[in-house]
């Protein structure tokens, strides 16, 4: 066990140490949500009435949980891009040849960046009052924990993405067009009550939108009329869970075919 936790832990401490000296992926990542929900937060306020929502909730405490998980998929692009720059730097390459199984360094790579996301949804959490939501010590662990769900399953997916990707560009790319369109269809930015039929079919089949859904229940342990109308807590916290485990398979399954 030794043999894979420290090697693990050591890759993930390597990530959180260098994305504390880059100060401008700190900022993108964390301020970029930020700014987002605050402008559409309140440019969206006043013309915010669809249904399936709690009557009373405005735009900018219902965006509040979808910013949070636009916070943990910023910082996963952000951490898994530092895939593509290893290799091209010559690191990713030293660490195969390395005593250690692929899976290992898919662990280490997937926990740094799962920490990161995580400790920048922390730090929004603190944002739950200035909306309206008030958060006792059950919703605050209950939400910490499906942040975890969530920060690795969008971490492993970038990686999943990275580990086949040569270029910066090409992977920024591919990310924009995946994870973006994800997130847009999960709920966090209007809910799946009153789309068309057939977005409400694709919103369905999204296994953000399930994540969504739990965070949202978490989030409002203390007041249940708040969360409106999404899936129920327990399937959707299984299907979470399932996401994560998947896109952590399919992320080991990239590096293994990944001929470097």
């Amino acid at each position: 066990m030794s043999q894979i936790l420290l090697p693990a832990a050591t890759l993930c401490w390597r990530e959180i140490v260098r994305f504390v000296r880059q100060r401008s992926r700190v900022t993108g990542a964390f301020a970029q949500p930020l700014v987002f929900w605050v402008l559409l937060g309140g440019g969206l306020k006043a013309s915010f009435r669809p249904p399936g929502v709690p009557v009373g909730t405005s735009y900018v405490e219902y965006f509040y949980p979808g910013a949070i998980v636009l916070v943990l998929l910023f910082t996963a692009i952000f951490s898994t891009i530092s895939v593509v720059e290893d290799r091209r730097e010559g690191f990713l390459q030293g660490v195969l040849v390395a005593p250690l199984s692929r899976s290992t360094i898919v662990l280490g790579q997937a926990l740094g960046g799962t920490a990161l996301a995580l400790g920048q949804g922390m730090l929004f959490l603190l944002f739950a009052p200035a909306v309206g939501v008030f958060l006792p010590v059950l919703a605050v662990l209950t939400g910490i924990g499906v942040m975890f769900l969530l920060a690795f399953s969008l971490t492993s997916l970038g990686l999943v993405i990275a580990w086949r990707m040569d270029s910066t560009q090409g992977f920024h790319a591919i990310m924009n067009l995946i994870l973006l369109p994800i997130w847009l269809l999960s709920g966090a930015f209007f809910p799946a009550s009153g789309v068309s039929p057939w977005l409400g079919w694709v919103m369905r089949v999204n296994p953000l939108t399930y994540g969504m859904a739990t965070l949202r229940h978490c989030l409002y342990l203390g007041a249940p009329a708040g969360v409106g109308e999404v899936p129920a807590l327990a399937p959707s916290l299984l299907i979470t869970a399932l996401f994560s485990i998947l896109t952590f398979v399919f992320a080991i399954q990239a590096a293994r075919q990944s001929r470097i």
